[in-house]
């Protein structure tokens, strides 16, 4: 196989109903991983027992580590991202269902481009009994044409910082960027991280194919959720906490690329860019419970064109008027 060599990083827990099915996609790859790698969470079903007999039979080499206690998932990636050897590493969930291309084609997204850093694609949403919910991953997080031109363009920091689209399921990076990313604090959500600072300092690439069955069921962490429409995604106003918790994760990410910068020097106007979202967020933060009182701060965020480029414009102006 030409490309580069493919580590898939699956973390499991309590996940026996749908793992068989994944484990099975995986082993239908056409383009077979060189390792996958799994970190089991301590779980109390027959998950492990299900990984052992699939690494068994498998003709690719299958690592487990059962952890000695609780990690959570976030902790429990960091685990698996660091054991991986090879050049491109893939995240990996415990209940979707991958197409037989899909590592065939981001190892052909790496392959022809050496100046990506990572790569993401659309998913179709399925329920808990694997029927098809009608509509995408893509579809259901808003994510256009315009805005996939602009990952293509470089821009895709900027996408990123009005709204959260990329799934880590979806996902591949080259492993050098672990030492970026890794350790991952714990407050943070794992795939926005990684996006996040990749997205800062190299070429994050969208795949315009559906490559895997992303599943949704009760039992999910964090998922899209159904199809909502522009208004419905408007989201309704929030207390302060919510909007400080996002403020505090960007800043995160700003230190990290402060302090990373040396080896993976930011584009010039990233850190810029986000410290103008997490002034924002902050903005919106410090409303008084007065709606009158509200204007002068909602004007000069309109004014600054904050509200469009890192909330959603019209509505959430209407959101924090309103509400």
């Amino acid at each position: 196989m030409s490309g580069p060599q493919l580590s898939m990083a699956l973390c499991t827990y309590n996940g026996a109903r749908f793992l068989s099915d994944q484990l099975e996609s995986i082993a239908a790859q056409t383009t077979l991983p060189h390792e996958l790698v799994i970190c089991d969470d301590c779980s109390s079903d027959n998950t492990v027992d299900i990984i052992r007999e699939f690494a068994a039979g498998a003709s690719f080499p299958v690592s487990l580590s059962v952890n000695d206690s609780r990690l959570g998932s976030t902790k429990n990636f960091e685990k698996a991202i660091s054991l991986c050897q090879f050049e491109v590493i893939a995240l990996c969930d415990q209940d979707d269902v991958w197409h037989p291309q899909k590592l065939s084609r981001m190892a052909d997204a790496f392959h022809r481009d050496t100046q990506i850093g990572a790569v993401f694609t659309d998913a179709e949403l399925i329920d808990e009994n694997s029927q098809c919910l009608g509509h995408t991953l893509w579809s259901s997080n808003l994510f256009n044409m315009r805005e996939q031109k602009k990952f293509e363009s470089g821009d895709g920091l900027e996408v990123l910082l009005k709204h959260t689209l990329v799934t880590g399921a979806t996902m591949a990076f080259r492993s050098g960027f672990r030492r970026l990313v890794l350790p991952i604090p714990s407050e943070q959500i794992h795939d926005f991280w990684i996006t996040m600072l990749i997205a800062s300092v190299c070429h994050l690439a969208p795949l315009r194919h559906a490559l895997i069955r992303y599943r949704q069921h009760s039992a999910q962490q964090i998922g899209p959720g159904k199809k909502l429409t522009f208004w419905q995604k408007v989201p309704r106003r929030v207390g302060p906490d919510y909007y400080l918790s996002e403020a505090e994760r960007l800043g995160e990410i700003c230190e990290r690329l402060h302090d990373r910068r040396a080896l993976f020097p930011p584009h010039p106007n990233a850190l810029h860019l986000i410290r103008q979202k997490i002034k924002h967020r902050k903005a919106r933060a410090e409303f008084p419970s007065s709606k009158v009182l509200r204007l002068p701060t909602v004007i000069r965020e309109a004014a600054t064109l904050r509200y469009w480029r890192y909330s959603r414009g019209v509505g959430s102006v209407a959101k924090d008027l309103l509400g």
